[in-house]
């Protein structure tokens, strides 16, 4: 099984037009969260319109992952704390989402919300247990957004950004994996990195860099094997080793990593791809 893992695209048109071309080359794309960006001219309401047209489009070329982050809420609840409605709604393009689990061969991924305040937290706990004592066929992987407090997939240079309940969780049901993002610099900063290992959990953190195309973590499942694509380098590391650093720069890249690259060379002239932001 083959799986694209990008996060913090931040409604990056190109980066988003990227995994478009990408998508089809993978079983699976994982979105690990900030599709939106809180901080854009553009409108928040235009933003989910866009976006939910990428999403239909990805949708159309194989399965998909979505799960919020921090700049994806767009309502609060009952409670008052802050959830993705907008993500919450994605059923009918058939993206699994916040609070679901999907299974793609021998492998479960549940999605977590980002969670705001102490009722999605409890939510969270309980999606966990649940899925705990579920049937896990071969591997249990987690989407959720923040990375785990105090590894070098949350430094961010001076302190962790991390999320110490996931920690916790990690440590309670010991998944085989957490695909995670929300700290940009994390990969590229001294003491920090894109992998690290809790235990027998793997635990990634994809990072952000503008432009396209996006950082991103390529893997391929049935070889355990997850290579790292930025623009400050080209990484691997070997999911049946121990954990160990520096990971291995990629001298040699199998075909269809090649067959992926040829596919996402931006052709010239405008993108096919490109969807444009509704006026109003």
């Amino acid at each position: 099984m083959r799986c694209l893992v990008v996060a913090d695209l931040h409604y990056s048109l190109p980066q988003f037009d990227w995994l478009v071309s990408a998508a089809p080359h993978f079983d699976l794309v994982v979105i690990a969260g900030d599709a939106l960006d809180i901080g854009s001219i553009v409108d928040f309401r235009a933003q989910i319109v866009v976006v939910r047209k990428y999403l239909e489009l990805l949708a159309g070329k194989t399965r998909i992952i979505l799960c919020s982050g921090n700049h994806d809420l767009d309502e609060r609840d009952e409670a008052g704390e802050k959830i993705s409605k907008w993500i919450a709604a994605l059923d009918d393009l058939h993206v699994a989402h916040d609070g679901e689990s999907l299974t793609v061969g021998d492998i479960v991924f549940t999605i977590c919300p980002w969670w705001d305040g102490p009722r999605v937290k409890e939510q969270i706990g309980k999606q966990l247990e649940d899925a705990a004592h579920a049937p896990h066929p071969s591997r249990w992987i987690w989407v959720h957004h923040a990375p785990a407090l105090n590894s070098p997939t949350s430094w961010g240079g001076k302190r962790s950004f991390g999320d110490a309940e996931l920690v916790q969780w990690i440590a309670a049901y010991q998944p085989d994996m957490v695909l995670s993002g929300h700290v940009h610099q994390s990969p590229f900063v001294k003491d920090g990195s894109w992998y690290d290992r809790l235990g027998k959990t793997w635990v990634f953190n994809v990072g952000q860099q503008m432009g396209r195309p996006p950082t991103h973590i390529m893997m391929d499942l049935d070889q355990n094997k997850a290579y790292w694509f930025s623009a400050y380098g080209e990484q691997s590391i070997d999911l049946d080793q121990p954990l160990h650093r520096p990971a291995q720069d990629i001298t040699s890249v199998p075909d269809w990593l090649i067959a992926v690259s040829r596919a996402t060379a931006p052709a010239p002239g405008p993108s096919p791809e490109m969807v444009p932001i509704p006026s109003g």
